[in-house]
């Protein structure tokens, strides 16, 4: 009988480019493939060490000389909502909820294109079709759901949300950007606060909180926000302690960093 040793991930790292969060940066991501019948279990691994899920790859910053993005993730047990935020699920209580399976609709790419007309017109995801949008969102290896919020059957907002062993990782989510009175984004972010404590889930990953970013400034309002730095999760107790400052030495050589990166079956 021949043994066969699972075949351990292959990481890479993407050419610099231009970064979307910082003027005058430029970003390096190290990858991986997400496959096989590990990929659950490598998702939820490689989630908690910051990285992010983008259809079959699985990628988190490894930028030459920045370390200014930082994953980020609600810890449910500790938070409690600002005023402003309980005045927020107030407004939107009305919207009705539907998780669905990771199906693209013409619905869905619509408010996707309004969506990003109105807020990311010059973004890198400006010009996707809707047979890129139905690969963004169809392609998933893992267990994903659609989560839709409509208001008299019209769609509102979506959320592409990953169901990790530890948490719900939000991977994608737009609304109508002429709601703005609704804040959809940060009810959105709310009501999956309320979804994960009803799972039992301890966390909501939210992505990339970046300091000196005006994009990803509101993560930062969240109580019981984490952000993995250094190798480790922490409490962002004061976002003003953490700074964007570019730095020769901020970053360890790529092969380190994959040497210490952790595989599902407790190799290195």
């Amino acid at each position: 009988m021949r043994h066969t040793l699972p075949i351990a991930p292959q990481f890479y790292v993407t050419a610099p480019q231009p970064c979307p969060y910082l003027e005058g940066r430029m970003e390096r991501k190290l990858f991986t493939a997400l496959q096989g019948e590990m990929a659950d279990k490598l998702n939820d691994s490689l989630s908690k060490q910051g990285f992010r899920r983008s259809q079959n790859v699985l990628y988190r910053p490894s930028c030459a000389e920045c370390s200014a993005c930082m994953s980020a993730r609600i810890d449910v047990s500790l938070f409690t909502p600002s005023r402003s935020q309980r005045r927020v699920n107030k407004r939107a209580d009305h919207l009705k909820r539907r998780a669905t399976s990771p199906w693209a609709t013409e619905d869905q790419y619509a408010l996707f294109r309004k969506y990003l007309d109105g807020r990311h017109a010059t973004g890198g995801m400006a010009d996707m079709d809707m047979f890129e949008f139905a690969a963004m969102v169809e392609e998933t290896p893992i267990r994903s759901r659609l989560i839709e919020y409509e208001e008299d059957n019209s769609l509102r907002a979506v959320c592409l949300t990953d169901i990790l062993d530890d948490g719900l990782s939000m991977v994608y989510s737009f609304f109508d950007p002429d709601l703005e009175k609704l804040s959809l984004g940060t009810y959105i972010i709310l009501d999956h606060i309320k979804i994960a404590q009803d799972l039992g889930l301890p966390y909501v990953y939210l992505g990339y909180w970046v300091p000196g970013s005006p994009k990803m400034g509101y993560k930062a309002k969240f109580k019981g926000l984490e952000v993995y730095t250094g190798g480790a999760w922490k409490q962002l107790s004061d976002p003003s302690e953490h700074d964007a400052d570019v730095h020769p030495l901020s970053t360890d050589p790529i092969a380190e960093q994959v040497a210490r990166i952790h595989l599902p079956d407790g190799r290195n």
